[in-house]
């Protein structure tokens, strides 16, 4: 591997927007001159741009370049996101909450859901949505920072303040950006690996890591190495959505709202200054012009911007790392937006990217090792984003028919039938979704345990009353003591007007 002229290692982020800007200060930030970091992006290039409602390990990354927490969602216009509100996912009218919080209290033998499911059968009528502190904070629309972090949360974000808030981090540790639109990926000719980038103006961009940071266009990975892509698309059927901005017509709310149609599903993400407005759906079932029309008729406030049209196959990168290319982003692959994770997704590449990096050749082990732990990643927020459309009662339309008839990933299916039989969920290798995530999703969406753990039925009936009663009390008198989310996010970190951030 070649090194610049004072022996650092050259590290070149193709491409900008949420991405490159987060790569760029992660790599920057970390490594300061250790390395020599070179930022590719063109104005006239736009970036997707709608990735607004993130997830709790955004938190961690933030903390990790030391980024203040308050100045930060100022900059970029933040509210407090406590999870999703699911509409007309289990069938036309039904509802549900997805929350970041753990629900009532487990024992170390079984979750609580099957001490909630033994207090179902002797008489209680609560719901498990009553013993979670998140769920019905975000639901009273209330919140704040409580001690030992016992509120899970994550923000709902302008992505485009988000990148220009990164980018001056990390040029202020040393990144160096350079305008220009890519003309050409230089291949060595002996090794195969990414030799420069040639802009437009005759200017060539040599180094000796490459972070393709393109977003659909994968101009390194798929144009230039011709890594091959697999499409998930007969699993996840959606392969189109528009968004749309606009004004705000009440306070936020600490929530993401996803609301199923008959071809798809809309959201809506409250901001400090406005609402990110979208509609995903599978064009086999609805065209353009209707969707947008659904779109448009189904906002609030007055429309800012064009709508955004956005056609995608999701699917995933065969590998995320080639040669001396790395995938962050859309370049790897595409997770649709039902929970969140498009960021994640990044910020799990990128740290794992820095924990992996090079000191000298590159290991072909290293490669082998983070393109298992990518795929491993992409595998299982893929099942579970295929669990929202294939458990659930709906066969009013063609797609919700089609949805409800397909076969799932052998992975998936064990999981939702182990529920189904026993009530037990397990998390494997450290997997994203958390077991109280697939709990509330999998009843949320209809999904009726037959049976639950003999430990639950070892508490006396007194026991098991005094225990779920105090567990809602203590969760109703949090609720109560918290200031409303908009009350809160004025005193904590309220946003100046969108043109000065």
């Amino acid at each position: 591997m070649n090194t610049s002229e004072k022996g650092r290692m050259r590290i070149v982020v193709a491409g900008g927007g949420t991405a490159g800007w987060m790569a760029a200060a992660a790599l920057a930030g970390t490594l300061g001159d250790v390395i020599d970091l070179t930022l590719v992006e063109s104005e006239e290039i736009g970036t997707i741009g709608v990735g607004e409602s993130t997830i709790p390990p955004i938190i961690l990354f933030n903390r990790l370049l030391g980024i203040d927490e308050a100045d930060f969602m100022r900059s970029t216009q933040a509210t407090f996101k406590l999870g999703i509100k699911f509409e007309n996912w289990k069938d036309v009218g039904d509802t549900y909450f997805h929350s970041f919080g753990v629900t009532g209290k487990d024992h170390w033998s079984a979750g609580f859901q099957h001490f909630w499911m033994e207090g179902r059968a002797k008489g209680h009528e609560q719901s498990y949505d009553e013993y979670c502190l998140e769920l019905k904070a975000a639901l009273a629309g209330k919140f704040a920072h409580l001690p030992d972090d016992r509120m899970n949360y994550a923000y709902q974000l302008d992505s485009g303040l988000y990148a220009a808030f990164l980018r001056r981090r990390a040029e202020a540790d040393g990144a160096r950006r350079v305008e220009g639109r890519i003309n050409q990926v230089e291949l060595n000719p002996e090794t195969g690996d990414i030799a420069a980038l040639h802009l437009d103006g005759d200017r060539r961009i040599d180094g000796d890591l490459f972070i393709d940071c393109t977003g659909f266009r994968a101009l390194l990975m798929g144009a230039a190495l011709h890594v091959g892509f697999d499409d998930w698309t007969h699993w996840l059927p959606c392969d189109s959505a528009i968004a749309i901005q606009t004004s705000s017509v009440r306070p936020p709310v600490p929530y993401t709202r996803a609301i199923a149609h008959d071809a798809g599903w809309q959201w809506r993400i409250p901001l400090q200054h406005r609402q990110g407005n979208g509609i995903v759906y599978c064009s086999r079932y609805l065209d353009k012009d209707a969707a947008l029309e659904r779109l448009l008729a189904s906002v609030e406030g007055q429309v800012l911007t064009k709508p955004n049209v956005i056609g995608y196959t999701t699917g995933v990168r065969r590998h995320q790392w080639y040669r001396n290319c790395v995938a962050v982003g859309l370049s790897g692959g595409f997770m649709e937006p039902l929970e969140s994770t498009s960021i994640h997704l990044i910020q799990r590449a990128i740290l794992r990217l820095i924990r992996m990096l090079p000191n000298g050749q590159i290991s072909p082990r290293d490669v082998a090792e983070f393109n298992d732990q990518q795929l491993a990643d992409m595998e299982q927020i893929r099942d579970f984003l295929i669990l929202h459309y294939k458990v659930t009662q709906r066969r009013d339309s063609a797609f919700w028919r089609h949805c409800a008839a397909m076969d799932i990933p052998p992975a998936l299916e064990q999981k939702i039938e182990l529920f189904r039989e026993t009530g037990r969920v397990f998390r494997r290798n450290e997997e994203l979704f958390v077991e109280n995530s697939w709990v509330q999703v999998m009843m949320g969406q209809g999904l009726e345990p037959q049976s639950w753990h003999p430990v639950a039925g070892r508490l006396r009936p007194d026991e098991l009353d005094r225990f779920l009663t105090s567990l809602r009390e203590s969760v109703a008198k949090s609720v109560d003591g918290l200031p409303s989310h908009q009350t809160y996010i004025s005193r904590y970190c309220a946003a100046v007007s969108e043109a000065a951030a």
